[in-house]
This record gives structure tokens, sequence and C-alpha cells, in this order.
């Protein structure tokens, strides 16, 4: 982890003995000066076991000695299937948990929590547009944006997260489907939704696996570039998985699967 080295560092031990209320001041501003000094997200060391099986019969072994992400960024990881792209986004995203190694995400160990405070953390910091989207069938395109803001404990559900799900609604053209359910609408359309969701609690972090698959190319550049944009207006960080060189050419930087996981 890279630390910032600056005058924080020394004052508290000048100031302690005149002000108690000064020196907490100064750790609160210390503590928050190096957390921006830090990268957005950090994996050092990190193995899951697949519980596949490979060709020569061994265990199936993904090993990600060190990769990490800075705040404001934008990323699109390349590689074909199967080689690793969805195993690492659900890593990083607390579904699923490492064997060994840290993957920390603001400055908190996810890999350390227990499942409920992974749910917990993940709605409120990393937004998730899935490549099958996952909306739940029975609620609306509106309402199916609300129900991410359920899982950040309550706190959400208030006026402003619903103006902030009508305002992304209508910033992906969806301010006339509103209250169609996803039987009613497009793959396009549905896929709209799915980005909707992932930026209503406005989270740090934005993963997204092949989220252009399943739409035609003028739909895939359209919602890309306004995802880009409303994360860029949140100052979120944006992580893209894909195998389409055409999504690969959108993003600013790119960097292949194979230099970061390892197959053993």
């Amino acid at each position: 982890m890279q630390r910032c080295s600056c005058l924080f560092d020394f004052l508290p031990y000048f100031v302690k003995e005149f002000s108690d209320t000064l020196y907490k001041k100064i750790i609160f501003l210390r503590h928050h000066t190096s957390l921006e000094c830090m990268s957005l997200l950090e994996l050092h060391q990190v193995s899951k076991r697949l519980g596949k099986t490979s060709a020569s019969g061994r265990n199936f072994q993904l090993l990600i000695p060190t990769f990490s992400l800075e705040r404001a960024s934008e990323l699109v990881i390349v590689g074909a299937s199967g080689s690793g792209k969805t195993t690492l986004l659900n890593l990083i995203a607390g579904i699923i948990t490492p064997d060994e190694g840290v993957i920390r995400l603001n400055g908190t160990d996810i890999s350390q929590l227990s499942e409920a405070k992974r749910d917990r953390f993940r709605a409120m910091h990393i937004g998730y547009v899935h490549q099958t989207f996952n909306l739940l069938q029975g609620l609306t395109a509106l309402e199916n944006v609300l129900a991410a803001a359920m899982f950040t404990g309550g706190s959400k559900l208030a006026r402003d997260s619903k103006e902030r799900a009508m305002m992304l609604l209508t910033r992906l053209g969806l301010e006339k489907n509103i209250h169609q359910r996803p039987r009613e609408l497009s793959v396009g359309e549905q896929q709209r939704v799915a980005v909707a969701r992932a930026l209503v609690n406005a989270p740090a972090l934005i993963l997204a696996d092949e989220p252009t698959a399943s739409v035609d190319a003028d739909n895939a550049r359209e919602v890309i570039e306004t995802m880009k944009s409303l994360a860029s207006s949140d100052g979120a960080s944006i992580l893209t998985i894909t195998h389409d060189r055409a999504v690969h050419e959108m993003f600013a930087h790119s960097i292949a699967i194979s230099d970061i996981v390892q197959q053993a």
C-alpha cells in the first residue's frame, strides 16, 4: 500500500499535550489524507480454488499476485471466456471469498467481513452490472432500481433515493418505462435498468460483467458512454470485463486478464 508522507504524521506529537480536541481533529485529517493517497481497490496474493479439474487432473486454481485500481478511473479487462474474468469480479464484489490473500476496497479488507457485512458493504460501495441483468421480474423498472437501496440498511429509501433513481432512468432514456416490468422491456431497456440499479447508491466502484453482450453495437456504445458519464459525475471508478474488441475500444485504459490472473 502506498502511503503519503506529510506533516500530519508528525503534528500529533507536538499538539497532544495542548489540546485533546485539536489532536482528535488532526488524527481524523491524517486518516483521511492517507485514504486519499491509497488506491481505491487493492488485491494482494489472492488465491481461489474453483473445484474444477484441469486436463492434468490437478485442482484448478486462480492466483492474483497483485492488482490495484485508482480512484475515479476506468479500466477494461480483456480476455476469452473461461479465463477467470467473472471469478475476479466476484472476488472483488465479495460474492465469493478467497482462500488466501487480501482484497481491500476503500481501506476495508472485505475478505475478512462476515457474509452479512459483505452484503451490506457491497450494497453501499459497489455497483454490479451482471451479464444477465438479474432483474426482479415482479417489480417495475423503478422498483428494481429502488430495491438496491434496501440492502444498505433502509436509510437510502428516502425521497432523495427516488429522485436519484428517476434521474438515472431518465438519463438512460427510460423515463417512459418506469412502471413497466422486465418482461415488458426490450433486452436493451433491461440492460439500462440494470445500469441504473448499479448506480443508484452512488458507489465508489462499478463492476460490469460483459455489459453489452446482449445488445447491438449502437445501444452498447450509448449505454457505456452514459454509464461512464454518470460514474465520472459521482467520482466513481469503473472496472469492466469483456471479450468484445468494440467494448475494449470504448475505455481509455485496458489490461489483459493474463496480466492479472495466473492459473495453477
